[in-house]
């Protein structure tokens, strides 16, 4: 490189993701290293979509994601899904189709406790609830509709990312469990990634 560093790049696939480790070396010998987390594709089952910030199309199928704590996974594993009693959108199973929103959850809980339970929806029937005090914000079951989805930037949700609210557990299908991966930490911080 013309910095006088040079570069590796490794690629490693696993059932669930693809691993790209960076080790950059610059020619006084520090190696800095660096590990970044994506998810592949080639682990969705057939018919199903993955679909960023486009608004979902009813009678669909997708796959999204649930934050949960590691406990709670493995009940949800064996059991299923159950209705919140109440939340944004009135009841229903929490989800969303951006990983980044559901690996925040649950807020404020340990990194190394938490998991994502990642799932294929069947949406049926789907509402945009795209402001605050929507006349179905809380009512789109009664008037017919199987998930309420609210967009991303709209101003519903603090963190700016897209939220789905699906009525029936049944329409959930479980992938599987993504629990946090500890990785190399940076500038003094603890890093976690999802597997």
């Amino acid at each position: 490189m013309k910095d006088g560093t040079s570069r590796r790049i490794s690629r490693v696939k696993t059932r669930l993701c693809s691993v790209k480790k960076i080790i950059s070396t610059s020619n006084d010998t520090d190696t800095n290293m660096y590990y970044q987390w994506a998810e592949d594709d080639f682990d969705l089952p057939a018919g199903l979509s993955r679909l960023g910030q486009d608004e979902p199309v009813s009678d669909e199928k997708y796959v999204m994601y649930h934050g949960t704590t590691r406990q709670n996974a493995e009940a949800i594993l064996t059991s299923g899904f159950r209705q919140s009693a109440d939340g944004m959108l009135g009841r229903g199973v929490y989800l969303s189709r951006d990983l980044k929103k559901a690996s925040r959850y649950p807020i404020k809980h340990p990194e190394s406790d938490k998991a994502v339970v990642k799932v294929s929806v069947d949406v049926g029937r789907v509402i945009a609830i795209r402001y605050q005090n929507h006349p179905y914000q809380k009512t789109w079951h009664d008037r017919g509709y199987d998930t309420a989805w609210v967009p991303p930037n709209c101003g519903m949700v603090k963190s700016g990312l897209e939220e789905d609210c699906v009525w029936d557990p049944k329409r959930i299908e479980v992938i599987n469990i993504i629990k946090p991966l500890r990785v190399q930490p940076s500038y003094g911080y603890e890093a976690y990634g999802y597997k």
